[in-house]
Formats: C-alpha cells, sequence, structure tokens
C-alpha cells in the first residue's frame, strides 16, 4: 500500500509556536518521551493547529470534542492509516493535559474522543534461509565499509535493537567478554541485552582493524561511523539494511524492525519466556511482546495443516 505523500502544512503563529515549544520541552524533561516521538508528535500538532485555523476555531479555553473528532475525520481524509490516527490523537489528548495542568483549559476535551480502531496485523519476520542471505550479503563487497555493515546486520538480528537504539551505541556500550551491550531506549532508559558470539566477534573484527578514524570529537566514542566517518543516524541504519534487501531480493517491506521481529519470534520459538523476551526488546508493557506468540501460532498452524493427514 502507497503512503500518502505529507500534506504541507504552515507554521502555527507565533503564540502557537511557543506554546508547542514548551510542551515539547514538558514531553523531554517531565515525561522522557524519546526524540523520534516528540518529532512525531510536532509533525501532529502542526497539523491540529492548521487545521483548526482552518475551521476558525476558538481559543483553548473554548475547544471542545468536536473540534478534536473533526481533526480525526482531518487526517482519515489524508489517508493516514488507523494506527497513524491513533498517535495523532495520542499526541493532542497529551497536549490538552499539558494546557489543562498550565491552566489554559478547564478540562480535558479530548478525553471523551475515541481512538480510531485499529487491526493488530501481525509483524513480518523472514524464514531461515532469507536471514542467512541477507547476514552474508555485505561478505561479498569489495567496499571499504562492508566490515561495518555486517556488524550492523548481525548486530540487529543478534539483540533485536531498533534502528535508533543501534545509531546511539557507543563502543563503551559493547562488553566482549561478557557478551552483552548497553543500550539506551525509549524514554532514556537503559537495558543489558546478550549478543550472540558470531555477532560479537563480527562486531569485534570491525572495530579493531576496519572501524575508520573518527572525524570530530562526537564520533569518538560512536561504535558505528558513516561514510564520512561520522556517528551513524536511524536513517542512516534503514538505508544500509535496504541496500542488502536490495541485493539479495527479498520481497516484502524488509527493515530494520522486520530483523527485530526475527530475534524475538525466534526466541519465543525456541522456549524463551516471554518476560524476558520484553526485557530484551526494551517493551514498557508485555501486551506489545505478546503479538510474536500470535506470529509463532500461525507459524505451527502452518506446519499442522502442510504435514497433518487431516489438515
Amino acid at each position: 500500500m502507497t503512503r500518502p505523500r505529507p500534506t504541507p502544512v504552515s507554521s502555527p503563529p507565533r503564540d502557537a509556536a511557543r506554546r508547542l515549544s514548551g510542551f515539547l520541552d514538558y514531553l523531554q524533561a517531565e515525561c522522557g518521551l524519546a526524540l523520534n516521538t516528540r518529532k512525531a508528535y510536532r509533525r501532529d500538532l502542526t497539523h491540529f493547529y492548521a487545521h483548526l485555523a482552518d475551521q476558525g476555531a476558538p481559543d483553548w479555553a473554548s475547544l471542545r470534542p468536536r473540534h478534536v473528532e473533526s481533526f480525526l475525520r482531518y487526517c482519515k481524509e489524508r489517508g493516514l492509516e488507523a494506527a497513524s490516527s491513533a498517535r495523532a490523537l495520542a499526541a493532542v489528548r497529551m497536549f490538552c493535559r499539558y494546557l489543562v495542568l498550565n491552566g489554559l483549559m478547564k478540562h480535558d476535551v479530548s478525553a471523551s474522543v475515541d481512538s480510531p480502531k485499529q487491526w493488530h496485523r501481525l509483524p513480518t519476520v523472514l524464514d531461515d534461509p532469507a536471514v542467512r542471505e541477507l547476514l552474508a550479503a555485505p561478505s561479498a563487497d569489495s567496499d571499504v565499509h562492508a566490515a561495518r555493515d555486517r556488524a550492523i546486520l548481525a548486530l540487529l538480528y543478534a539483540t533485536g535493537v531498533r534502528a535508533a537504539e543501534l545509531a546511539g551505541l557507543k563502543l563503551t556500550h559493547v562488553n566482549f567478554h561478557l557478551g552483552v551491550i548497553r543500550v539506551l531506549g525509549k524514554g532514556a532508559k537503559e537495558r543489558i541485552v546478550p549478543a550472540a558470539r558470531e555477532a560479537l566477534e563480527i562486531l569485534q573484527e570491525y572495530v579493531e582493524r576496519r572501524r575508520p578514524a573518527p572525524a570530530g570529537e562526537g564520533a569518538a566514542a560512536a561504535l558505528f561511523l558513516s561514510r564520512r566517518n561520522r556517528p551513524l543516524s536511524r536513517e542512516d541504519v534503514f538505508r544500509i539494511v535496504r541496500k542488502y534487501v536490495r541485493r539479495t531480493a527479498l520481497r516484502g517491506n524488509v527493515t530494520p524492525h522486520t530483523l527485530r521481529h526475527c530475534f524475538a519470534t525466534q526466541l519465543l520459538s525456541r522456549g524463551a519466556d516471554l518476560r524476558s523476551v520484553q526485557e530484551m526488546l526494551g517493551h514498557a508493557d508485555i501486551s506489545t511482546t505478546q503479538v510474536y506468540t500470535h506470529v509463532d501460532a500461525a507459524r505451527l498452524k502452518a506446519i499442522h495443516r502442510k504435514y497433518h493427514p487431516r489438515g
């Protein structure tokens, strides 16, 4: 399904922009929300401001649930999926609570607005041959950054870290002796994740023999460096994975998050308990981790249908 192109939207007026800036600071300092979440909330609220302006909406004190409901209809008209509309509503709700907290609104008018219904789609996972092919793809590359890319793919699959978490890893976050990495996740929460021995050997080869000299003071501590010898960004990690997905001609939308799904599914299918997988993935709510039990159940049903005489 083709994603809708982002709708151009003008910046909010100065007073609204100042209010939004204060809200984003609040999300960082008081709520500890991750940078990517704050960026998404900024986009959602900028669209919210624009929609209210188009509707001739009153000031915050006169805001009503119908204005929030109208915004959700606007999101649907823009072609947003239910999950994106739900996130936009979450941004509006948090902003309304912030306004109540600061005495700019008597009560949260968004509380009575229902969130869009979402289908709980199962995450896409790769089978073992496809994973092996993807992880081996950089080995045939003569590019000087092939060792880095091989280590990135191996670590994504071996630890299940998010793209942004991998990009933020520092040299001091890897303990080769203990076989673990220290990950800074969403909301600045730290967790310790074990890594497979083979992945750590590939990573150690990159760090000790192939990692280039960093460019600039900020790059000295970074584990992975870009072609300009600067710290990688989340977007760089996505581009690197897409490069080898194209090379191996894997079907479907395979991203760094796909390898995270593979990591979790493989652990559960081999008997790992759900709580341990939750901790390694850095999920705040175990219900988020439970989706992987459904993935494995789907695999077992497929095997049953294929091999059972009355399947």
